[in-house]
């Protein structure tokens, strides 16, 4: 080997020697440096709490408010999509002013309104795109099982209710075209009514009475997920029902008739009524909203007054994922108001801080301490505080929603994001108002600090 070659040999192993004791030099002064922050921490370990508890409650507030706001939103969006995001439902209302001559005339007389099936026949015949058509009555009366009764909503329809409206027969099963064509008494009622009426026996094969007739249980619907309805309401007039009790369309339009009566005290008050609710089910969803548009353009040109509703679940559940991200920007933005008053805590904190160690401050950087490291002490202090704070604060954000859902009822979901964003967060914050007390540290003369008492 030449001399100029062993020559750059040597010196590349003294540089490499060099970084090494260089880089050992550096972490030994951090893990220093760590050792005096915790040190300095454990010192005033009261007050380092009640600093941290200003993160811990902002970040756990970050998280149980968010994972709230979106168990109520995906409550919501499941109870719209329930109702079908390719259908569209028509719904009979008693127009408001027919309402107050009802309430007012205590004479007999019988008022009509609502759906009728010649808007069916004009809608599948004139409008293209519509694939389905699903009729409904409903009437309102009390329903028996022996000596126990319940107020219940009858609803006759056809046997493809369910598939339309996205609901399923968790015992039994649904009726059939057989039983729609002769006219059975046959029917399938709501898991609370099978509570209300059958709570200590089999409801299948039972019998419900329904003034005169009875009807004979072949199914029970599953139960209905809690939360806000998505408008779950057939009639404004008749109010919602949990109890809900499905017969065929054509033995609803046998027993009761298209004339549905009521007696009052002192009153008769009679309804022609063809149907209640009608559900249309369009082949693509891109076509639901010019469907939509041709449907309401059809009612409106046959129907003098305003004694039909009509609700898109696509732009209900739009709307409602629009306003999920409103929501959630509020609750968060709420929420990050306590992690900046625990901001503020910790930087209130370290400068009392700075202030009783100014003597400390000035010892250090009399025996050859640089700005850097008084820096790096008081940020890791704060770092610290603002870390472990960030941990409980997660911790207690994850458990709170839980405890919520289950004494409260109440759906909530914790995303992956909101626990990683609120920490992140509560780090930054540790960072941001630990940086000014830091500097103001450094930034002391010496000789000042050591004539400090």
């Amino acid at each position: 080997m030449s001399v100029p070659s062993r020559i750059s040999a040597n010196t590349s192993k003294e540089m490499l020697v060099l970084y090494r004791f260089f880089r050992g030099l550096k972490a030994a002064r951090l893990k220093r440096i760590i050792r005096l922050g915790m040190k300095s921490l454990w010192l005033h370990r009261l007050r380092s709490l009640l600093t941290a508890l200003g993160i811990v409650f902002g970040v756990c507030s970050v998280i149980a408010m968010l994972a709230i706001g979106e168990g109520a939103s995906h409550e919501a969006q499941e109870q719209i999509k329930n109702l079908g995001s390719q259908n569209i439902i028509l719904r009979s209302v008693k127009p408001s002013e027919e309402r107050k001559v009802s309430e007012n005339n205590r004479a007999s007389y019988i008022l009509q309104y609502g759906l009728t099936y010649a808007d069916i026949k004009r809608i599948k015949s004139t409008i293209p795109g519509v694939s389905i058509v699903v009729p409904a009555r409903i009437m309102r009366e009390y329903a028996w099982n022996i000596s126990r009764q319940t107020d219940c909503e009858i609803m006759g329809t056809v046997p493809w209710y369910p598939e339309m409206r996205n609901q399923r027969v968790a015992q039994g099963r649904f009726f059939t075209d057989r039983e729609m064509d002769e006219k059975a008494n046959v029917c399938v009622i709501s898991s609370e009514m099978m509570q209300k009426l059958f709570p200590l026996q089999q409801a299948l094969g039972s019998t419900v009475r329904v003034a005169s007739e009875y009807y004979r249980v072949i199914g029970v619907m599953e139960p209905k997920s809690k939360g806000p309805k998505a408008e779950e309401s057939t009639d404004s007039s008749k109010g919602a029902a949990a109890e809900r009790m499905f017969i065929p369309l054509e033995t609803a339009k046998t027993r009761y008739g298209e004339v549905l009566r009521k007696r009052r005290r002192g009153s008769f008050e009679a309804e022609r009524v063809q149907l209640h609710e009608v559900t249309v089910k369009v082949a693509s969803p891109d076509e639901v909203v010019n469907v939509s548009l041709a449907i309401k353009d059809l009612m409106e040109r046959n129907h003098n007054k305003k004694d039909y509703d009509m609700v898109v679940p696509l732009e209900l559940l739009k709307r409602a994922e629009r306003t999920k991200q409103i929501f959630n920007i509020v609750l968060g933005s709420i929420a990050a108001i306590s992690l900046l008053v625990g901001g503020i805590g910790i930087m209130n904190i370290m400068l009392a801080s700075v202030t009783e160690r100014t003597r400390e401050i000035g010892i250090r950087r009399a025996l050859g301490a640089k700005r850097r490291d008084i820096v790096t002490q008081f940020l890791v202090e704060t770092i610290m505080l603002s870390g472990c704070g960030g941990i409980l604060g997660v911790l207690l954000g994850i458990t709170i929603p839980f405890l919520v859902s289950y004494f409260a009822g109440m759906v909530t979901i914790v995303t992956f994001w909101s626990p990683l964003i609120a920490f992140s967060i509560s780090g930054l914050v540790g960072v941001i108002f630990g940086l000014y007390p830091a500097i103001r540290a450094a930034n002391m003369d010496p000789v000042e600090a050591l004539r400090h008492e």
